[in-house]
């Protein structure tokens, strides 16, 4: 009879592989008001995650939401510890002000809650170093959220480098942003803050700025720049009185050049990254389509172009790499795109980017 029922039980699981499937790893939101919250809640039910609970204050923002995504309001709480005690996360992603990023990690890390943030990882070098310290004292995974983080083009950009088809790397030129957020008609609750130097830690030079010094920190396995210096400009006052829109990032290492240019000014919006080496360029247009040029005589080249599939899971979506690195699935390599330590020496980065650009000076990292 033990023998039937056995036999019974396994026929069940062969044909209902679900039943033996891995529990989701059960995810808290940490505030609506970063339209990126879109991502994890209009995000398709693969199984590897179930949202267990939403902290935010504004009713009427998370029943927009709701009403939008479906999901039930009974999830939603005033405040990130009620949602805790409540729901009992084990990783809260954060969604609210960058500012509010600290504030997250102080109440997450001592109860060993794992955190994903939007990019960049804090306002300031202050910021994160007091997160760095919190995540390692109470052993929590701490990482960094970029769109650019899953385009499969950046990936395959990173590989030929490496496997030397341009030769050796001698300028990086990344270049990021749109027309700007007024213009885009992001919604009240975003713009509020994300035109705060306060709560966003500056203007295009943050909210853009970020991802070009995270490619290259990548790009670079971790080499700190020897210098830093920046321009901004203030080119939609009525639109972004109180900070930057524009920003120019030049970033000086000890055998190359990166040129970082965040806007909220570009006719089109754009996310791209071109890499030069000694014999060739590689041009990473955007998620799916490169082009690599080869040197031929003094201008010719000859040129090759890919369009490329998206990347495998876990390594095309945050959420699948945050449930897969909390699950000990995969171990992120130092500098990884979305690691902590990548994602410190950005916001050194930042701060001396700000700084260059407030003083007309060029920084040295020491």
């Amino acid at each position: 009879m033990k023998f039937v029922n056995l036999l019974y039980l396994s026929l069940i699981m062969l044909v209902s592989p679900t039943i033996a499937q891995e529990k989701p790893l059960k995810v808290g939101v940490a505030g609506l008001t970063h339209t990126h919250v879109h991502w994890i809640l209009g995000r398709e039910d693969i199984g590897d995650i179930e949202i267990v609970g939403i902290a935010e204050p504004n009713r009427d923002l998370a029943q927009r939401y709701a009403e939008q995504h479906g999901f039930s309001m009974d999830l939603v709480y005033d405040s990130l510890e009620e949602m805790i005690a409540a729901s009992q996360p084990e990783a809260v992603t954060a969604f609210g002000t960058i500012y509010d990023h600290l504030e997250v990690v102080q109440t997450c890390a001592p109860k060993g809650i794992h955190v994903m943030v939007e990019k960049p990882l804090a306002v300031s070098m202050a910021h994160a170093k007091k997160m760095k310290a919190l995540a390692e004292e109470h052993g929590i995974h701490l990482l960094t959220n970029y769109e650019t983080t899953w385009y499969p083009t950046n990936h395959q950009a990173k590989t030929f480098l490496e496997a030397g088809k341009i030769g050796d790397l001698r300028k990086v030129i990344v270049r990021d942003g749109h027309r700007g957020p007024a213009k885009l008609g992001i919604n009240s609750e975003f713009l509020d803050w994300l035109l705060d130097p306060v709560a966003n830690g500056g203007g295009a030079i943050t909210d853009f700025g970020c991802y070009g010094a995270n490619l290259m920190t990548w790009l670079t396995h971790g080499e700190r720049p020897k210098t830093v210096t920046a321009v901004t400009q203030q080119l939609q006052a009525e639109n972004n009185p109180k900070v930057d829109d524009d920003a120019t990032i030049i970033l000086t290492y000890e055998n190359s050049q990166a040129i970082i240019e965040a806007s909220w000014n570009w006719p089109i919006g754009r996310k791209d990254m071109e890499l030069y080496g000694l014999t060739g360029a590689i041009y990473a247009d955007n998620r799916n389509d490169l082009r690599i040029r080869m040197a031929e005589g003094y201008d010719g080249y000859d040129e090759e172009k890919l369009t490329l599939p998206e990347r495998e899971a876990p390594y095309n979506d945050p959420f699948s790499l945050l449930a897969a690195v909390v699950k000990g699935k995969i171990t992120l390599p130092p500098h990884d795109l979305s690691s902590l330590e990548n994602n410190i020496l950005v916001m050194e980065i930042l701060d001396a980017a700000r700084e260059s650009a407030k003083t007309g000076k060029t920084i040295t990292l020491k």
